[in-house]
């Protein structure tokens, strides 16, 4: 068959090719980007999907809107505003099939072929795939503990002038970063004077551990003037409440909420109804805060494990910073001692040992560091962590 040129840019996940692997028996993996199946509440979703059914049968089982259900879109301004994004209107968002048609929806709206795109190095693996399928040329911005590096991020967007920045500018993945509120502002700033659109990706926001993490670019776009028409914020509910019902949502200036809401047409005409009334039904019962509370604190512990662990099995054989929030940790090999300092290998050894992870180069569209490598907290209790973890250990020195 003569496939579509475009393919020719892409090509299959690796980290949905690394779950061939995970087969064999007794495995632990680190490697999957999922929340806890164990902590959804099954009980409040049960009781959502009824209300929905008894209140609204027809409106929940029936054809919708391409924008979305109303009451959704009305329950997650109300979400956003508790998040200090105050003026973001039900008009002003589209529901999407999970936040990663939002991010299609913005490459189909926004790419062509050539066209060049800033993303963070690293960055999500689906996103480097999805903006490639449009013929995106990508380009790395380097990024640091507190995220992107605005002043190389500056430098990037006067050279290449960009169709548009992508950023996760909380709890990165794969990286953990969190942008700190200077370079935040310094973002939107950069946003006004050069006029480039930029798109904030925020699934993993609500999942700090101790202190708030600072307000999202969508937040903090009224102190800088001009900003708002120059943002795209794309959010879900997928790691908070259940990917299964795959809600998110798109919140854009009007004339890309529009071109994105016909292409939406083009593709599923709207997200699963039922599951927006669903959601909205779970959103109006307000029971996410609770949610909210009992996630943290479970994956708090979980980080805290994993980051014990491998500071106790691995030493000066791992570099990495503790995260503050999110599902991953984003380390580095060092090879101290003769360890072996290469993700691909390592990730081998690791499976004979019975632990999986995902090395970290495919996340980079460029220059990848070899080196890295992402583990997920997030489905391992603390006792299957520690185990886990000494494994890798094991894999690190060859034992």
């Amino acid at each position: 068959m003569q496939f579509a040129d475009r393919l020719n840019n892409v090509e299959t996940s690796a980290i949905r090719e690394l779950f061939k692997l995970l087969g064999k028996p007794g495995i632990i993996s680190f490697a999957g980007g999922f929340p806890d199946s164990a902590m959804f509440d099954v009980d409040g979703i049960r009781e959502a999907s009824g209300r929905a059914l008894d209140e609204e049968p027809g409106a929940a089982l029936q054809y919708g809107a391409t924008e979305g259900y109303e009451p959704l879109r009305a329950q997650l301004s109300a979400f956003m505003a508790a998040k200090g994004a105050h003026d973001v209107a039900p008009g002003q968002l589209i529901v999407t099939t999970g936040s990663q048609q939002a991010l299609d929806l913005l490459g189909k709206t926004m790419i062509g072929p050539g066209d060049k795109v800033i993303v963070e190095g690293p960055t999500f693996l689906a996103t480097i795939q999805c903006f490639r399928l449009y013929g995106a040329e990508l380009i790395s911005a380097p990024i640091d503990g507190q995220g992107v590096q605005t002043d190389a991020l500056e430098k990037l967007i006067a050279e290449h002038r960009p169709k548009l920045v992508y950023l996760i500018p909380t709890f990165g993945n794969p990286s953990g970063a969190t942008l700190s509120l200077e370079r935040r502002k310094k973002v939107l700033e950069l946003a006004v004077k050069y006029q480039t659109l930029i798109v904030e990706d925020d699934p993993y926001g609500d999942l700090y551990f101790g202190e708030a993490p600072p307000p999202s670019l969508l937040a903090l776009s009224h102190e800088v003037p001009g900003s708002r028409a120059l943002l795209a914020h794309c959010g879900s509910l997928s790691k908070v409440l259940s990917p299964g019902l795959r809600v998110g949502w798109l919140i854009a200036p009007p004339e890309l909420l529009a071109k994105a809401t016909m292409c939406k047409q083009f593709s599923d005409a709207h997200t699963s109804t039922f599951a927006q009334a669903t959601a909205a039904q779970y959103l109006m019962a307000g029971r996410m805060p609770a949610t909210l509370a009992h996630v943290r604190a479970v994956y708090a512990e979980r980080a805290q494990a994993m980051g014990d662990a491998l500071r106790s099995e691995l030493g000066a054989a791992v570099d990495f910073v503790q995260p503050q929030g999110g599902l991953f940790v984003w380390a580095r090999l060092t090879g101290a001692g003769g360890a072996v300092a290469d993700g691909n290998v390592l990730a081998q050894r690791a499976i004979d040992k019975g632990v999986a992870f995902v090395p970290g180069a495919p996340f980079f569209c460029a220059n990848p560091d070899p080196a890295t490598l992402r583990l997920s907290f997030a489905t391992a209790d603390v006792a299957k962590i520690r185990e886990g973890v000494a494994r890798l250990g094991q894999a690190v020195t060859g034992l």
